[in-house]
């Protein structure tokens, strides 16, 4: 990750926060519509999940100018998804709805640029919450 990726994800955040119900939901309803499979795996109040989610992609936004800060909480995180159920190659498809729901969000500002940033990011997050959650089975 870059500092222009730090940036680009930063500044694009901020013009999703306004939006933040809205876009939990479209994240939620693309993710089902993609994995159907995990859908199962979703058992409270969706509107509560979707603002819980933010607020975690909030934190981990605002982590990324100290990522070594955020790293205990995005393992915490990963251990905490194992026990509802969620599998390694899940992630590769959260990563999907997400891109999905920034370019709904954000329309022409999700730029190619925007839309690799993101990539690298979620790449990131991702790949700590995994090597938390699942460094005991490999």
């Amino acid at each position: 990750m870059t500092p222009m990726d730090r940036v680009r994800v930063q500044e694009t955040f901020e013009a999703v926060k306004p939006i933040a119900d809205q876009a939990a939901s479209l994240f939620y309803g693309r993710l089902f519509e993609i994995a159907p499979e995990v859908k199962p795996l979703f058992k409270g109040n969706m509107e509560d999940q979707g603002r819980k989610l933010m607020k975690t992609l909030a934190i981990a936004v605002a982590g990324l100018n100290d990522l070594e800060a955020v790293v205990p909480t995005l393992e915490k995180l990963g251990r905490g998804h194992v026990a509802y159920g969620v599998q390694p190659e899940h992630y590769a498809k959260v990563g999907e709805a997400l891109l999905w729901t920034l370019g709904q969000g954000l329309g022409d500002a999700f730029t190619e640029e925007v839309e690799n940033s993101w990539k690298q990011v979620y790449q990131i997050l991702a790949d700590t919450m995994k090597a938390a959650a699942y460094s005991e089975a490999v």
